[in-house]
């Protein structure tokens, strides 16, 4: 039986960022039957510009992450929350991904959105942002599966999420969101 593909792209660029780390947490946490693939090269994605999203332009890093999108059965954004809203990377990505208008690689693809933040909410407002960008792009927003670590610096300044027992058994529930979807 083929694995479902998770597709996940983290909005933070900081190789020790607690996002990263709650992807990898993610990766490891995932069940059998589901292949989670973080993808890594946001921040080489140039800004979204008509000018160079046409035939024989598309850089390829924003080609690559489109081809990603369209192969994976769901996408996950793992979301910091910078001043209140979403990364721009993280933006980026999904404006690339929205292309060409109600045929980009999110049209229809279910969408999930999690992330931690270093605020007593864990990055909600960014994660809201988020869901509501993606379900623009035509994404079709997974709004029940919801996962908002707070205080991501200090929590997780001496251990990784995977080890929290508390994250483990949500990202347990986000597979259980997933898959619910999937199923149905």
């Amino acid at each position: 039986m083929p694995k479902n593909t998770v597709l996940t792209l983290v909005g933070s660029l900081r190789a020790e960022s607690t996002n990263q780390k709650l992807a990898e947490a993610i990766q490891l946490n995932a069940p059998e039957d589901v292949d989670v693939v973080i993808h890594e090269s946001l921040g080489n994605i140039p800004f979204y510009n008509e000018d160079i999203d046409v035939e024989g332009k598309v850089p390829a890093a924003a080609a690559a992450l489109r081809a990603a999108a369209a192969e994976a059965d769901t996408v996950l954004l793992v979301t910091p929350e910078h001043n209140g809203t979403v990364p721009a990377a993280l933006k980026n990505a999904i404006d690339w991904l929205s292309r060409p208008f109600g045929e980009g690689a999110l049209a229809g693809k279910p969408t999930a959105v999690v992330g931690t933040a270093f605020g007593q909410y864990g990055g909600v407002w960014a994660q809201d942002e988020a869901r509501k960008a993606a379900g623009i792009a035509g994404a079709r927003v997974l709004e029940d599966v919801k996962l908002a670590v707070p205080g991501s610096m200090v929590r997780f300044a001496e251990s990784h999420p995977k080890d929290d027992a508390e994250v483990v058994e949500q990202i347990k529930g986000v597979f259980s969101a997933l898959t619910a979807d999937v199923a149905a």
